[in-house]
């Protein structure tokens, strides 16, 4: 799910993930990215990096919302790449960002680290483009104010 802020995509992913669950009974995972992040860096420093990914395997889909909003460091972008590889073709993972995949090398850094994820990524994906005028903002009513 890409798109600018304010147009639906947390929510959507949520709503997903919620009738996967209830209607299909899959595993669903929802974390913020730099969350996963954080805990595959700190198994990794501690040298659990592979115990994480087979019990994050345990979940049939994993959403990660709002990708590319922090800046990640090299060492950072490596597990995150890990994690995106680790499930390539055998898990579904769910990403909400606001970036264009053109700038996701904000995101991997490497230009070959970001073409590989995101060849990945789209490997077999649906692509959902949300755009229009955000939902956080009130609409403004006619000009007369009522």
């Amino acid at each position: 799910m890409t798109g600018p802020p304010g147009r639906g995509k947390t929510h959507f992913l949520c709503a997903l993930g919620r009738e996967l669950v209830l209607r299909h009974g899959f595993k669903v995972s929802f974390t913020p990215t730099f969350k996963l992040v954080q805990q595959l860096l700190t198994a990794k420093k501690d040298l659990r990096l592979d115990g994480l990914l087979k019990k994050l395997d345990r979940f049939d889909a994993i959403i990660l919302d709002d990708l590319g909003y922090v800046q990640q460091s090299r060492e950072e972008m490596e597990v995150l790449f890990t994690f995106l590889a680790e499930r390539y073709e055998r898990r579904s993972v769910f990403i909400s960002s606001n970036l264009v995949f053109s700038k996701w090398d904000q995101i991997f850094k490497d230009p070959m680290t970001t073409m590989a994820a995101v060849d990945r990524l789209v490997h077999h994906a649906i692509i959902v483009e949300f755009d229009g005028d955000t939902q956080r903002v009130p609409r403004q009513r006619d000009k007369g104010g009522s």
